[in-house]
């Protein structure tokens, strides 16, 4: 008769951990002391718009993210903005691909693979950083992993018409929260290959993958158009290359350690394509337009915890072979040895300062330095992100260059007047607020509005007040004496 602890471990099902134990990573330090950086802001605003100005938004800007921001304005009407109810998705996300990995590397390699891919998902710094990110790469990530639990599902010769009808939904599902997780489908492909699929798999995998790319083309095509939101994105250089050669060794290692066989379902050609054929794929794309950032393959690391933890649960094999009663302390001290290995790293995720800048920091500075009376420019127009989630702090102030505001014109910036318009109103004001980016992460002045209000405050205005707080910078100026 099993003892209780053997028979427990039977029936706890082996991603319920790795659930627990992903959801327990994100609920860690989630609010980032209640700090909000750019990014997240834009989710912030267009969330608490209507469904008519979300509609109107996504015709001028961000359409590709459009399915992400219904689905926040619809938690958001639920449960109320907080950053909360901003990332709590994507921890739940997260824990969701953290099961696909764990029951994949089950099937393929044991139960103590899967177990350990699925712990590892949650502790590379890269998940760690999207799992608490109010954006939809981490959603992305929970779509891939159930697409790709349903193909191993279907070279396993176990797949019905519902598991294919279910696959094509999750494939489009990502791709219009991103289309770039399209990616996903050649690698796909490459395990199809890899594992000489038979005839059927083959016609039903391209009938599901036809349907939902046409499904996203529309999409795709439309968003061809609002490419210049890329445009900051820098062109390809040789050390940003330095990440991906990294991640595809560990990778290839790890394939290598599992004896991969062409014609055999293994981790090796399910992992190895997942996370290399993204991570290439998008270095292509960069070629012909820069788009190269991690975010974008968030979901190819569910093919590096596969090839992890199938690695991991082969030395937990090892071990409980020479000492097998010590074998079963051997996963969670790996696990516990990465934890605090990775703890540095860990803290400084959910840190303000691991973000570009804060953008409701700055908020409290505003609210404390305006008088009556005073106008308020933001430089770049980008930065009244900061009045969009906080405008009890911009109570009283008169934005002087704004012409249209971000939710009439449907954008997420608003429409400024010209520059001679501007330069007009900067002259009759005796104070003004600056909201800008903080030097160190301040980009060179832009465009003529943006030049004009900076030489007119050089010029014609004084500093009488400064705060810089995590990467925002408020400035007052008073308009100075004439001179004689």
């Amino acid at each position: 008769m099993a003892s209780p602890p053997a028979a427990l471990r039977r029936r706890v099902p082996v991603w319920l951990i790795p659930v627990l134990w992903t959801v327990a990573l994100g609920l860690w330090g989630l609010s980032r002391q209640n700090s909000l950086w750019r990014d997240e802001a834009a989710t912030w605003q267009v969330a608490q718009r209507s469904t008519a100005e979300t509609v109107h938004l996504l015709g001028n800007v961000d359409v590709i993210h459009g399915c992400y921001y219904l689905l926040m304005h619809g938690l958001f009407e639920c449960f109320g903005p907080g950053t909360t109810t901003l990332r709590l998705p994507s921890v739940l996300a997260t824990a969701v691909a953290a099961a696909c990995v764990a029951v994949i590397g089950e099937r393929l390699a044991g139960k103590q693979a899967g177990l350990a891919g699925g712990l590892v998902l949650g502790l590379l710094p890269a998940v760690q950083f999207y799992l608490q990110e109010g954006r939809p790469y981490a959603l992305v990530a929970a779509g891939a992993g159930i697409s790709t639990l349903l193909l191993v599902t279907a070279l396993q010769g176990r797949a019905r018409t519902a598991h294919w009808i279910a696959y094509g939904s999750a494939v489009l599902a990502c791709a219009l929260l991103n289309w770039l997780s399209l990616m996903i489908l050649p690698a796909h492909l490459v395990t199809l290959l890899w594992t000489r699929a038979g005839r059927e798999v083959w016609s039903r995998w391209a009938v599901a993958s036809a349907t939902a790319t046409a499904g996203a083309l529309p999409l795709v095509l439309f968003s061809r158009g609002q490419s210049g939101q890329v445009s900051w994105i820098p062109p390809l250089t040789w050390h940003m290359l330095i990440g991906p050669a990294v991640l595809l060794a560990i990778g290839g290692l790890g394939a290598l350690l599992d004896r991969p066989r062409t014609g055999q379902l293994s981790v090796a050609a399910v992992g190895l394509p997942l996370l290399a054929v993204p991570q290439l794929g998008l270095l292509g794309l960069s070629l012909v337009q820069p788009l190269f950032l991690d975010r974008y393959v968030l979901f190819s690391l569910l093919g590096l915890a596969l090839l992890i933890g199938t690695t991991v649960g082969r030395a937990v094999r090892a071990a409980g072979t020479r000492f097998p009663r010590a074998s079963v302390w051997v996963l969670p001290a790996v696990v516990a040895v990465a934890a605090v290995g990775l703890l540095p790293q860990s803290l400084a995720k959910r840190s303000p300062e691991s973000r570009v800048d804060d953008v409701l920091a700055i908020a409290s500075d505003v609210r404390r330095m305006k008088a009556p009376g005073s106008a308020v420019l933001f430089l770049p127009a980008a930065r009244r992100d900061t009045a969009s989630v906080s405008p009890d702090a911009f109570s009283g102030l008169r934005d002087i260059a704004l012409e249209q505001s971000p939710k009439d014109s449907g954008t997420l910036k608003g429409v400024e007047a010209d520059a001679d318009r501007i330069r007009t109103a900067m002259l009759a004001q005796r104070r003004i607020l600056l909201v800008t980016d903080a030097p160190r992460v301040a980009r060179p002045v832009r465009g003529a509005r943006d030049r004009t209000k900076a030489a007119v405050l050089e010029k014609y205005f004084a500093v009488v007040g400064d705060q810089q707080v995590r990467g925002r910078r408020v400035t007052v100026y008073e308009r100075r004496a004439p001179a004689g």
